[in-house]
């Protein structure tokens, strides 16, 4: 073993002391005080009486070697301590002293040295053997180990290796803990500064640490701290708080203070845990194997919240690899890759949202999101300030929600956080999983909701994380072709094997209920479903019923929509889901003409709608006609699924342009087109989303390195109106939205859904009518041609005599021209579009108008 640096007091002219050396044999010393003679014999006369007792000689000090450093002065003394009770033991015979243990076999101290050994309490420790109890202990770099308890102070002989052991004579294991001495003289839990450094106090090591002066309790004395019934659950694929059984835990086991580390790494020759509480080498702490489950746990005495961690594995061809912990909740910020023990101090304050939420039908509610991408919404602000600015915008502008770009840890931040290392913890960019929590808080004090997007259907190759975690393929298939993802350069999760699906399944439920979130975006849904997704042939394997289906991604998000909405009232699932996949929002028992149970989604993003609809309005209005189709084709299929309305982030970006600046004409045709697309869009079934930035018409394409031009809303800015006059539509769009049931109370039936004029190419004009569940309408009507059409005849229901403008996009409060309908417009019993009434309202340029009766 390499000698470490000599301390400070070593003269410079003799070298430092080889900490492997032998030391002298010290024999154990008892010495019983009062209560302990009276547990083990009880008072009076007796053998261990005052009277009759008399003490082992103090053993001789050795020689002291020439080579060695001179002695330091004697530190002071610390005032003293209050002693425990000590516990009932048997006390050595008088005068014996600490025998040699038989030593351990060459294979065990191989694998335990070279952390593949898979049992290592059954080496280390304290264990009954003939003629009293063994005590092994490995610290590497220590110069000497002790055992000490109650009436107890044995040193334990070195073995080489870092390894100390020793029989002492006593008929019972007691409470002991180690005293182990470092080359300059301290008692530490390991290396300079050690597992106890007082530095490390505020991260809950304990009153003084690991390397007390009381010594250290030994990790291999405590039985496993984790029960049967988690393992028989993660064995079945069936434990729904996974997060609660593995991953990393501060607890008190067996009455200590400390952090049980669990990890599943079932192809591993051995695991040991390194951090900052032992610089990085987990030599001394190999974790032990749990049966057949897969799982490695160690309890490690005095470690606590903020102590920063990896897992060492020892892979099958006997190599390591140190790797993050993949049910950590909390990570060291990148691009450092560090776990970090958590415990959650936040006091939730939103009990009344939560009962709220669980009692709300969704698909018959108001729904209208504002989607974030936080690193950039307003760059440099915490979570916890985020919380100060983001509620009180987003309710201003009357979103019912909040959808929040993946916040899970990510390395990579032009991934925007769609390749995600750590699926169970916030990423640390913005703050701790405590101040995540505080933001959730405070939107849901704020009456927001909060949708979280999820990413299930793949994972980063990075060597400190997922990828062959244990040295093989197991979160992603054993197949490197099926484990490609070929769209990304990253991999698949293995939805066939029980334990993958649990640590999905479990995830997310944790967001939702660790972090209250109201819903669970999924991404990427598409290329889960389908084992030709961005495939040629040859490139991939039918399933067992030579189709192109992923049956075990089926019946994965079967088993996650069932659970999480089992399991967390009011909360809702959506599918980014682009394909005409059958039954993606259908209950997973219904079975459908494909022959599969629906998915279980609440909802599905409507891609085919924004797709036809943006190409539509990015035509010049001359030419709109010969494309007016890709607006009515929605309505073919409204009701196949329920439907969410997106204009996210994946249309403002990489070349597709902002969403103002999709639209032709000039500056002022552009802010026209815009607001009265987003007027048709709130009145067309489904719920709406729009990405950060639109809402006051950004010209500039969305980059995640500056966010929104908030510049553009400067007063000081000459064009500011008309940003601000879009801002201002869409918050009156929110308004008039939540206060129009026929907007949204039938909005997955088509009983809510009428055409009034679906054909009127020529003049580039749309009309229908919305349903309340009482009957009561609402008429929107758009025109998508730079002209004024006045007296343009709509067929209404006749039981309304009279109908008002409630919401025009061509005002001039929103930078418009003003051309309006001021007075309520009477119904003329002249039939048109098949109804016996209609009425004759001027249609604006550009512009979108919604009637209701007076």
């Amino acid at each position: 073993m390499t000698a470490r640096p000599p301390s400070d007091q070593t003269p410079p002219d003799q070298p430092p002391p080889d900490p492997s050396a032998p030391l002298p044999p010290v024999p154990a010393t008892f010495r019983p005080d009062a209560a302990h003679r009276a547990a083990a014999h009880g008072p009076g006369d007796g053998p261990m009486s005052r009277s009759s007792y008399t003490a082992p000689p103090t053993p001789r000090a050795p020689r002291p070697d020439p080579a060695d450093p001179p002695a330091a002065d004697p530190p002071a003394a610390d005032p003293p301590r209050p002693q425990a009770t000590p516990r009932r033991e048997a006390a050595p015979p008088s005068g014996g002293g600490v025998r040699p243990a038989a030593p351990l076999g060459d294979t065990d101290r191989q694998r335990l040295l070279s952390g593949s050994h898979h049992d290592p309490h059954a080496l280390l420790g304290a264990h009954p053997v003939r003629g009293g109890i063994l005590f092994r202990a490995l610290r590497p770099y220590a110069r000497s180990v002790a055992v000490t308890a109650t009436g107890l102070s044995a040193r334990l002989r070195p073995e080489g290796d870092g390894l100390f052991s020793g029989v002492i004579p006593l008929r019972e294991i007691p409470d002991y803990r180690l005293l182990v001495d470092y080359e300059n003289g301290e008692d530490r839990g390991y290396g300079d500064r050690g597992y106890g450094d007082r530095g490390y106090g505020d991260r809950g090591y304990g009153d003084r640490g690991y390397g007390d002066r009381d010594g250290q309790h030994d990790p291999y004395r405590f039985l496993p701290a984790l029960g049967e019934l988690d393992l028989h659950l993660i064995g079945e694929g069936r434990h729904e708080e996974l997060w609660r059984a593995l991953g990393a835990h501060p607890m008190t086991h067996q009455g200590v203070a400390g952090t049980r580390f669990t990890v599943w790494a079932p192809d591993a020759r051995g695991v040991r845990v390194a951090g900052d509480f032992n610089y990085w080498d987990g030599t001394a702490f190999p974790m032990r194997s749990l049966g057949g489950s897969g799982v490695w746990e160690l309890f490690l005495p005095g470690v606590g919240e903020g102590a920063v961690y990896k897992f060492d594995i020892t892979r099958p061809d006997g190599s390591h690899t140190q790797r993050a912990d993949p049910m950590a909740r909390r990570t060291e910020c990148p691009p450092a890759t560090a776990s970090i023990v958590h415990t959650s101090h936040h006091e939730w304050r939103d009990e009344e949202w939560l009962a709220r939420r669980a009692g709300q039908r969704v698909h018959e509610s108001p729904f209208s999101v504002y989607e974030v991408h936080l690193p950039s919404w307003r760059p440099g602000l915490s979570y916890r300030r985020l919380a100060e600015q983001l509620p009180a915008y987003v309710k201003d502008l009357g979103f019912t929600h909040v959808e929040l770009m993946p916040v899970a840890e990510h390395p990579f931040g032009g991934s925007w956080g769609y390749q995600v290392t750590g699926f169970y913890a916030p990423t640390a960019r913005l703050g701790t999983p405590d101040d995540f929590k505080y933001l959730v808080d405070a939107l849901h004090q704020a009456g927001i909701g909060v949708l979280v997007d999820w990413v299930p259907a793949h994972f980063p190759r990075d060597d400190w994380a997922l990828a062959e975690f244990d040295g093989r393929p197991l979160y992603e298939p054993a197949d490197p072709a099926r484990a490609a993802h070929p769209d990304w350069g990253t991999l698949e999760f293995d939805y066939g094997r029980t334990e993958v699906r649990n640590f999905l399944v479990a995830n997310a439920v944790y967001w939702c209920e660790e972090f209250h979130v109201d819903g669970l975006r999924v991404d990427a849904v598409a290329s889960m479903l389908y084992l030709d997704y961005s495939r040629e042939p040859g490139q991939w394997t039918p399933n067992v019923h030579g189709g192109r289906e992923n049956l075990d991604a089926v019946a994965f998000l079967q088993e996650m929509n069932a659970t999480v909405y089992r399991r967390c009232p009011g909360v809702l699932t959506i599918a980014e889901e682009s394909t005409a996949w059958d039954g993606v929002t259908r209950a997973t028992h219904h079975i459908g003409a494909s022959g599969f149970g629906g998915l279980g989604f609440g909802l599905k993003w409507n891609m085919g709608w924004m797709h036809d609809s943006l190409g539509y309005i990015g035509h010049e209005p001359v030419h709109r006609k010969y494309h007016h189709h890709e607006m009515t084709f929605s309505m073919v299929y409204a009701y196949s699924e329920n439907y969410v309305l997106p204009i996210s982030h994946d249309e403002v970006v990489h070349g597709k342009r902002s969403l103002v600046s999709k639209m032709p004409g000039d500056w002022w045709q552009q802010r026209a087109d815009h607001r009265a697309y987003l007027g048709f869009m709130w009145a067309h079934p489904g719920k709406q989303l729009l990405f950060m930035g639109q809402e006051f018409a950004q010209g500039a394409e969305w980059s995640e390195s500056h966010g929104p031009d908030w510049w553009l809303l400067d007063p000081s800015y000459a064009a500011e109106p008309d940003h601000r006059g879009v801002r201002d539509l869409v918050r009156e769009l929110n308004r008039a939205y939540r206060a129009t049931p026929a907007l949204w109370q039938r909005d997955t039936v088509p009983e809510g859904f009428a055409w009034v004029e679906g054909d009127a190419r020529e003049d580039n004009v749309f009309a229908f009518l919305r349903f309340a569940a009482d009957g009561s309408p609402l008429l929107a009507i758009s025109n998508f041609s730079p002209v004024v059409r006045p007296d343009y005849r709509v067929g209404v229901p006749d039981r309304f005599p009279l109908w008002r403008e409630v919401l025009n996009t061509d005002d001039a409060r929103y930078g418009g021209s003003g051309v309006a309908n001021p007075e309520p417009l009477k119904a003329e019993p002249t039939a048109s579009h098949g109804r016996p009434a209609s009425i004759l309202p001027v249609l604006p340029p550009l512009a979108t108008v919604w009637l209701r009766p007076a």
